[in-house]
């Protein structure tokens, strides 16, 4: 069976045509890639996509979005568009499909991918559990977490908004931020520390407490910077995302209990190299009566480019199997 695959974000919107079949992904089409600020709904980025496919929509849908899947209206987290589930069968022209959170679908990609789709980063390096929790996060535009939950008659995903759960400042620069953050938002989640738009505050905290002119650049710059090499301030931001990530990717271990973790997320993937030679692991064993058990938890990257997709059509193959 056919289904149009789409994965919507904050900035971007991702398309493609998935074969499915007994509750498992076969195959899927190369991805087409919209930026979200070009359309004003789904239904216009929906037939932006099908003018270009070249033939007749395939009458299915499978749908992950950025957001908390509930109510009769879906506003998402970081994008102006608005989903009502009750209209998509009018508004897609789609006979069944299914609608998920974008992490969600992430988990069931984790669930569904072999061993050759994820990289070691800390931890034993051995595969995923087959069977036990598996807690899925990762950096975007926000910050996603999912739970993964392997049993002996296959798996379940339960999507979360742990990303929006506390920050918890560990040492005195984390400290500075936290106080630089609190004079935009009262409370300060772990999102507005470990997710893409928060590279300009820590940007801009590292330039406070070395005394230099706070510069205003966007979060996109800023990133290039880092990725670059040349603006050691940029860099100097890169490093301390990665120890926040690795320390709030700890504490999601620590709430799920996991026997094995997943970073995933827009920028997973972009950060590969910086995560290996961090502190990252380090910040994530460093929960001290529990340092031990924190180190018996296999750690790993998805290096699949796309793992919303192919996790919007394998939530789609489970809820559909036949």
């Amino acid at each position: 069976m056919e289904v149009v695959a789409v994965d919507i974000g904050g900035t971007h919107a991702r398309f493609a045509v998935a074969e499915v079949a007994n509750g498992r992904v076969v195959s899927m089409s190369e991805p087409v890639t919209q930026k979200v600020a070009e359309h004003p709904s789904l239904q216009l980025a929906w037939q932006a996509y099908g003018e270009g496919l070249g033939r007749p929509m395939p009458r299915a849908a499978a749908i992950a979005v950025a957001s908390p899947i509930a109510g009769d209206v879906i506003k998402l987290t970081n994008n102006p568009w608005i989903i009502r589930p009750a209209l998509i069968p009018e508004r897609l022209g789609a006979e069944t499909w299914t609608l998920v959170n974008d992490f969600a679908a992430i988990g069931h990609a984790v669930a569904q991918f072999g061993d050759d789709s994820f990289q070691h980063l800390c931890g034993p390096e051995i595969p995923l559990p087959d069977k036990g929790s598996i807690t899925v996060c990762g950096p975007g535009t926000g910050l996603g977490v999912a739970q993964v939950f392997r049993h002996r008659a296959g798996y379940d995903v339960i999507a979360t908004e742990g990303g929006h759960s506390d920050f918890a400042p560990l040492d005195p620069i984390e400290d500075a931020l936290l106080k630089r953050l609190r004079k935009t938002y009262n409370r300060v989640s772990k999102e507005r520390v470990v997710a893409g738009p928060a590279i300009v505050s820590i940007y801009e905290t590292l330039a406070e407490i070395e005394g230099k002119p706070v510069p205003r650049l966007d979060d996109k710059k800023i990133w290039e910077l880092a990725f670059e090499g040349e603006d050691s301030l940029a860099v100097a931001a890169l490093d301390r995302f990665c120890l926040s990530l690795g320390a709030v990717a700890g504490d999601l271990a620590l709430a799920h209990g996991p026997t094995g973790v997943v970073i995933a997320g827009g920028l997973g993937l972009r950060l590969k190299d910086h995560l290996l030679q961090s502190g990252f692991g380090e910040r994530f064993v460093a929960k001290g009566r529990f340092r031990n058990l924190m180190a018996s938890i296999p750690v790993k990257l998805i290096t699949h480019p796309q793992p919303g997709l192919y996790g919007a059509a394998a939530a789609f193959a489970q809820e559909h199997a036949q």
